[in-house]
């Protein structure tokens, strides 16, 4: 009888240290309080997915999480058309200019890089999913020192909440397939889950000096 209470004890202690093990590690900030930036430029992502629109759609959805959280933000499609008419015709050109032609010509306090993973959506037998996939590095414009990092990743199923079976499975992907031909689903999903990477309150950005304080209720 002891050798089971000990073993169960030794079992309740072992999930204890491995929640304890599991919890969330706080942010390092030390690098980007000290960079302090005040306004951010959004350079055209490289794209590593099939789809084609994928940059446009994702600088089409970044600009307001960052003007929100308190940023100024280099309007994005300015930026990508100054840099194409002095000849980077593509994100990977643009991605590799020099830190020292960013400063002259542009003069942000922070740069930020991002590298779209996996994007689109996609049709299976029972299933229609939404995926977007992206990860940032946020670089200090006269450093180069790297003063934040996240990932952007989300996804939505057409079986999501579905109450309706194997029937509703296959009508529910149908439906989207039909749907996703005319309408793409992409930019409301990006928009959403770049939100939740800018303000997540584990290891989102901090405030920016241009943050709106919330009206009181």
């Amino acid at each position: 009888m002891r050798c089971y209470i000990k073993l169960f004890l030794m079992a309740v202690a072992a999930m204890i240290l491995s929640g304890c093990n599991q919890q969330q590690v706080k942010y390092d900030y030390s690098a980007f309080e000290n960079s302090r930036p005040r306004s951010i430029l959004v350079i055209p992502p490289v794209n590593n997915s099939i789809e084609v629109n994928a940059s446009y759609i994702f600088l089409s959805t970044i600009s307001r999480p960052l003007a929100e959280k308190g940023y100024y933000v280099f309007p994005v499609a300015v930026i990508e058309q100054f840099m194409r008419n002095n000849g980077l015709q593509d994100p990977a050109e643009m991605n590799n200019i020099s830190l020292d032609k960013i400063n002259e010509h542009i003069g942000p306090d922070a740069i930020l890089y991002v590298s779209i993973e996996n994007w689109g959506q996609k049709y299976e037998v029972f299933d229609s999913r939404t995926i977007v996939d992206s990860s940032w590095r946020l670089i200090d414009a006269k450093t180069g020192q790297q003063i934040w990092d996240g990932t952007a990743k989300g996804q939505y199923s057409s079986n999501d909440n579905n109450q309706n079976g194997l029937l509703g499975m296959v009508i529910g992907a149908v439906i989207n397939q039909i749907a996703g031909s005319v309408s793409d689903n992409t930019p409301i999903l990006s928009g959403q889950v770049n939100h939740n990477t800018v303000s997540n309150s584990n290891n989102g950005l901090l405030n920016g000096p241009y943050l709106i304080p919330k009206a009181e209720s």
